[in-house]
């Protein structure tokens, strides 16, 4: 569709709701209920940081499949699908009376993360609209990064109401009755704009994973990626509990983990504002050393309550940025030809690293403290830096 390729309409906007509905009831509602969980159930928070990143590790495995259904046409019925078996699993952990459950139900969880998140909507965004998908993937992130700001919030007021059980069943509902068809409905919308693009063209030659992680440039910029997600991973998912370590109200510390999503809707406007006086590669490495800095300065929060503000601003809109940037470069250095099999394929590296961070997380923090967790979460994406600007090496000339 023409006119579709070329403005944000309803049909990107759709995507953009549920998306942000999605992220908030079934990504940022474990870091939102983490301290709920642990003062409720009496399960410790290695033990419940496991089942986060067990969930994420199962995401991981089952994304080049997700990715591989959106090349097919499946995308629809893989956003909309995976996020009603999603949302509904939420809802009936909310009745798990043991860890075995609770557990395998955030596994399941994570299975269907695979195929609702970013990743695979992005992909499928990209499939019916190609060169101009970068401007519905900056409208979808703009609205997205309000999920955290949905999430804390509305855990904290309706565990302090009525329970943490009722959380969880009022997330469910959230993603099911809302999410759902809104992400159904706008997949299905694209889908038809990439059948009246290709009405001559039959399934796409398809590129296996073993020849598309077989070029170096696959491999630096997965890992990049992965490091900017370990960082983000590893403090969101401790935020509170490190600020309360720190002392730090917790009315401030709620406040600060929620602004986080608004710094990532600015960020990306900044960035749109910018755009078309720095490269794509230049915004890239900016969000890298933002989310560095933003690490330090967290160090010092506690001696100075202040720099919590900085380190909201850095983080929410490097990580915030950096949502976009990812499927960007990622096209501009490994082409788009059969772009739900290579994210997918990215999206190991990512969901494995977000899988690995909660945990690592606790286990830093019992061996060293949050300052331990803080200075590994720094190297992180410094490192990350490092292999992005390796990555570029092998982009194509022009």
């Amino acid at each position: 569709m023409p006119g579709g390729a070329t403005r944000i309409d309803w049909t990107i906007w759709s995507l953009a709701v549920s998306q942000t509905l999605t992220w908030a009831g079934l990504y940022y509602s474990f870091p939102a209920m983490l301290v709920h969980w642990e003062a409720g159930t009496g399960w410790s928070k290695t033990d419940l940081t496991a089942c986060f990143t067990a969930a994420i590790a199962a995401s991981a495995l089952a994304s080049p499949y997700a990715g591989r259904l959106i090349d097919r046409g499946l995308g629809p019925y893989t956003l909309a699908g995976s996020a009603l078996v999603g949302g509904l699993m939420m809802g009936l952990l909310a009745f798990a009376d043991s860890f075995v459950l609770f557990f395998a139900g955030w596994v399941l969880i994570g299975l269907m993360l695979s195929a609702c998140l970013y990743d695979p909507c992005f992909a499928l965004v990209t499939r019916a609209r190609g060169a101009a998908a970068r401007r519905a993937i900056t409208l979808i992130t703009l609205v997205a990064g309000l999920a955290g700001t949905v999430a804390f919030p509305m855990a904290h007021g309706v565990v302090d109401a009525f329970g943490w059980r009722a959380a969880m069943i009022a997330f469910s509902a959230m993603v099911c009755c809302v999410a759902v068809p809104l992400a159904f409905l706008g997949g299905r919308r694209l889908e038809a704009e990439h059948a009246d693009a290709h009405q001559t063209r039959k399934i796409a030659e398809r590129v296996s994973t073993g020849r598309i992680i077989s070029r170096p440039a696959f491999w630096f910029l997965a890992l990049a990626f992965a490091f900017m997600a370990l960082n983000h991973g590893m403090i969101i998912n401790h935020l509170l509990p490190l600020l309360d370590e720190r002392g730090l109200d917790p009315v401030a510390a709620v406040f600060a983990a929620s602004m986080i999503g608004p710094m990532q809707v600015t960020g990306r406007l900044v960035m749109m504002a910018v755009e078309r006086h720095v490269t794509s590669h230049a915004i890239t490495l900016a969000c890298f050393a933002a989310v560095s800095v933003a690490t330090l300065v967290l160090l010092g929060a506690g001696a100075a309550p202040v720099l919590l503000v900085l380190y909201v601003i850095l983080q929410g809109s490097g990580y915030g940025v950096t949502s976009i940037m990812k499927p960007v470069v990622a096209r501009d250095i490994l082409g788009d030809r059969n772009f739900g099999a290579i994210t997918g394929a990215m999206a190991v590296f990512s969901l494995a690293a977000s899988a690995s961070a909660p945990y690592v997380g606790s286990l830093l923090w019992e061996v060293g403290g949050y300052g331990l967790m803080l200075w590994t979460a720094c190297a992180a994406t410094t490192l990350g830096l490092i292999f992005y600007q390796v990555a570029t090496r092998w982009k194509p000339p022009a």
